[in-house]
């Protein structure tokens, strides 16, 4: 019975060498400078402190939003909107109609609608181009904002935990 007793105890200290305990991979870099962020150590702390207590302010702000900086999330691809088309035939359509409506006071209908046919193209054309040009312009800026979401949650955490634990940050 004691023979196994040892047996076992040696069994648990043997594993308990050979697997070390798991721990999250430390960022390649201060989290802090990664993050644009200054720290001063306002109780004196050391560096050797600092650097410990950057670790733990990483892993507890990961923690509390679900963003690791140093592995963040793949950026999501905007969805380009669905481009309008018919602007030119649209202006054309107004166009003709208006140019009628003046080439038929002016003597000659016909000539008048191809006209306003032509300049209305143009425009409605130039109208299309705006608005497809500001879609596009509205979708990557609501992209990048929610992609800096996360990302920002994820700093003010930090900085929460580090000034939490006497340092001042900028």
């Amino acid at each position: 019975m004691r023979r196994i007793l040892i047996a076992t105890a040696a069994a648990l200290v043997l594993v308990s060498f050979a697997a070390p305990a798991q721990t999250p991979p430390k960022p390649a870099a201060g989290t802090a400078k990664s993050l644009g962020l200054v720290v001063f150590p306002a109780k004196n702390q050391t560096p050797d402190q600092q650097q410990k207590d950057d670790y733990d302010c990483y892993v507890w702000a990961k923690g509390q939003t679900n963003y690791d900086p140093a592995a963040p999330p793949p950026t999501p691809t905007a969805v380009a909107p669905e481009k309008q088309k018919g602007g030119a035939v649209k202006g054309a359509a107004k166009g003709a109609a208006g140019g009628a409506a003046v080439g038929a006071i002016a003597g000659d209908a016909g000539e008048g609608a191809a006209i306003g046919a032509t300049a209305g193209a143009v425009r409605g054309r130039r109208q299309q181009k705006a608005a497809d040009k500001q879609a596009d312009e509205k979708a990557k800026s609501s992209q990048a904002a929610a992609a800096a979401g996360p990302k920002d949650q994820y700093k003010k955490a930090f900085q929460t935990c580090l000034q939490g634990k006497g340092y001042t940050v900028n």
